[in-house]
């Protein structure tokens, strides 16, 4: 199993995967992923290190990813 315990990019993810050229399939999942909070879609950000999107809001986004910098 595939932990992402941090915030990486699409493109990390893919290549944690074993396929760098997956990046949009990558997003694609992600933005598909029905338990949001339970697999932690919400740590995979931007290459640039931006929060990028997410299904309920950027805002959200941030605040579950300072909420875990917390824990």
């Amino acid at each position: 199993m595939l932990e992402i315990d941090k915030p990486v990019s699409y493109s990390e993810f893919a290549r944690r995967i074993g396929n760098q050229k997956a990046v949009r399939a990558v997003a694609t999942a992600v933005g598909k992923n029905p338990f949001e909070v339970v697999v932690p879609c919400h740590r995979i950000i931007t290459k640039s290190g931006k929060i990028g999107k997410y299904r309920d809001g950027s805002n959200i986004k941030a605040a579950l990813l300072q909420l875990e910098k917390q824990l």
